[in-house]
């Protein structure tokens, strides 16, 4: 099995020894398309990358009530490079 096909996101915590406590949001999107090009991005500059959203609207493709809103999370050490990171790609 490769990591792509288990996530990406996973294969980094786990490789680097990083629990999932230790990752903050440092943003909050509309729709998981606009997430995955920032976590893309991101990972793409070595910072490991999870998303949190509702499973409601990630099958249904509701965006209504919050139900689109995907949380970007990365560890709470790299906070402000990723913050950087999405300013500058901004």
């Amino acid at each position: 099995m490769t990591p792509g096909e288990w996530g990406i996101s996973i294969a980094i915590v786990v490789d680097m020894g990083i629990s999932n406590s230790d990752f903050v949001v440092i943003d909050k999107v509309q729709g998981e398309l606009t997430a995955n090009i920032i976590k893309s991005h991101l990972e793409s500059e070595g910072i490991p990358v999870l998303l949190q959203y509702e499973s409601a609207g990630a099958i249904f493709g509701l965006t209504l009530d919050g139900l689109g809103e995907v949380r970007v999370l990365v560890p709470q050490d790299l906070v402000e490079e990723a913050k950087h990171i999405i300013k500058l790609s901004e």
